[in-house]
């Protein structure tokens, strides 16, 4: 015992303290910059994330704005078509004046009665085998 005792040395309480408050404040300090790290990554995830939800929604407009606008140069050269091919048609035709047309006297239309026009297919479905006796 008294070799161990020679051995060991008096440190006082004071000194022992030191070290320990040393150490807790870098465990604080590294504690605080994890989670400050933490919360900025999730903080720019989720900025990343709207970013992202933004982009694809403008890029499903810009996708719709495309096909409108193909859709429209189909229509406009439908039309130019149709337009040069009327532009053709007229050097085909010759133009009219009054003296070239024909007018024709209208024909006065016969009015028949409802029960005339009925009786009248009902005699020619008798003459026509249409309808026919039974034995």
């Amino acid at each position: 015992m008294g070799i161990n005792l020679i051995f060991k040395k008096k440190v006082p309480y004071q000194s022992q303290k030191k070290p320990e408050k040393i150490s807790l404040l870098i465990h604080q300090i590294f504690n605080t910059i994890n989670i400050s790290l933490v919360i900025l990554i999730f903080t720019l995830f989720f900025l990343s994330f709207d970013s992202q939800r933004k982009w694809s929604n403008t890029y499903k407009t810009l996708s719709k704005t495309i096909a409108i606008n193909n859709n429209l140069i189909d229509y406009i050269s439908t039309l130019e078509q149709y337009y040069i091919s009327e532009l053709e048609s007229l050097n085909k035709y010759k133009k009219t004046k009054p003296k070239d047309l024909i007018y024709l006297d209208k024909i006065a239309e016969k009015k028949e009665s409802l029960f005339n026009k009925n009786f009248k297919s009902f005699i020619e479905g008798f003459s026509d085998s249409k309808y026919q006796r039974g034995y």
